[in-house]
């Protein structure tokens, strides 16, 4: 029950706030959470705009997997004032650690694929403060052939 009241209520307060509208910017540096095992999932996200349209996002997972990513993101106004949603694609690098039963010690192994990404995107106008949230699912290539659909991600940015 708290946590519907408490949704409802950022709800609210989120359309209430009429001066809070899009803003551009440039960079964003943050954190995007993930509800998934995906190989590139809590990670620290670094967000370049090349455009209006167009940003670069780089991604990096640490942890097991350690992992890099890189997507293009083309942006697109949406109807509410302050939103845009984006979409693009990109690709990455993991190194898992796996131990090796023949050989007695710990091995890492190089992944690489291809991700998507699908989201929403909001920038507070008296913030410096970014959140999106986003569907990105990736196909792992090389070392495992392995699709991962259901990478949804919450990303907080910090904007400069």
């Amino acid at each position: 029950m708290k946590k519907i009241l408490f949704a409802l209520l950022f709800s609210a307060a989120v359309l209430l706030m009429h001066s809070a509208s899009a803003q551009e910017y440039k960079n964003a540096l943050g954190v995007r959470l993930s509800s998934s095992a995906a190989m590139v999932n809590n990670s620290i996200s670094l967000k370049h705009f090349l455009n209006e349209k167009s940003a670069i996002e780089a991604l990096f997972s640490f942890g097991d997997p350690l992992s890099l990513g890189a997507l293009y993101e083309v942006h697109k106004p949406f109807s509410a004032a302050g939103i845009t949603w984006f979409y693009g694609g990109g690709g990455y690098v993991g190194f898992i650690k796996e131990y090796n039963v023949n050989k007695n010690k710990n091995e890492t192994n190089v992944n690489f694929g291809g991700m998507g990404v699908l989201g929403l995107d909001y920038k507070f106008v008296n913030l410096p403060l970014n959140l999106s949230l986003d569907w990105k699912p990736e196909l792992n290539i090389v070392s495992d052939i392995n699709f991962e659909p259901a990478a949804i991600g919450f990303t907080a940015r910090f904007t400069f």
